[in-house]
């Protein structure tokens, strides 16, 4: 799952792209308002963390502009402002949620799980696919109830797969998943990942199929 997190506090940006891409997230990390809205148009994000208090453009004047060009991607907003009209003012903006500074990582991370989960229209915290689950909350696969050792590029493109289980998802999109700003780009090495999954999942039933010239697709194959 690709996050982009839009905070001009470099301590706190970078702590908080340490924290999440320990948690398995992909991050990139801008520092202003003109560089969230080139990056939102370039890229597509599962989710995007906003602080409002940006130096150049505002959080709310990129979170209205990427409303008004149709972009749905879950926005949590970040800001030092916890006032009712503050608050207010932000999700009438399109925010979907909203958390006042200072805040808990583990609340911030919870809400994070929580929009990700409802993007992808799953509202249970485990998701399966065979005897393949994944919980949402810890993060981590498991076959018959016994963990799965992924690497951290298997596991973005087993998350990938599985958040849209069922559905075809091009190389493409299962790169951008995985990749961030600073990562050297090879869509190439998705098939390479694609590979050592169906070795790791071999009697789980949970099926990666691949579709010539479209993608890939995570079923159950019973």
């Amino acid at each position: 799952m690709r996050i982009l997190l839009v905070e001009d506090n470099n301590t706190l940006a970078n702590w908080l792209a340490k924290s999440l891409r320990q948690s398995q997230y992909t991050v990139d990390v801008v520092y202003d308002g003109t560089d969230a809205e080139h990056a939102l148009a370039v890229t597509a994000y599962n989710l995007v963390i906003l602080d409002l208090g940006l130096p150049d453009k505002g959080g709310l004047e990129v979170l209205r502009h990427l409303r008004r060009h149709g972009n749905e991607v879950p926005v949590i907003v970040l800001t030092a402002n916890a006032s009712l009209d503050g608050r207010v003012t932000g999700l009438d903006a399109g925010a979907d949620d909203y958390l006042a500074k200072p805040f808990e990582l583990s609340e911030l991370e919870a809400r994070i799980r929580a929009h990700l989960r409802r993007a992808s229209q799953k509202t249970a915290p485990v998701i399966t696919c065979g005897a393949l689950s994944f919980d949402t909350n810890t993060r981590l696969f498991s076959v018959d109830g016994e963990p799965l050792a992924l690497a951290p590029k298997e596991h973005a493109v087993l998350e990938q797969l599985l958040h849209k289980i069922g559905k075809t998802v091009n190389k493409t999109a299962l790169s951008q998943s995985i990749y961030s700003f600073d990562s050297e780009t090879d869509e190439n090495a998705i098939e390479i990942y694609i590979h050592r999954l169906r070795k790791k999942l071999e009697g789980s039933k949970a099926e990666i199929v691949t579709l010539r010239g479209l993608g890939y697709l995570l079923r159950d194959g019973v």
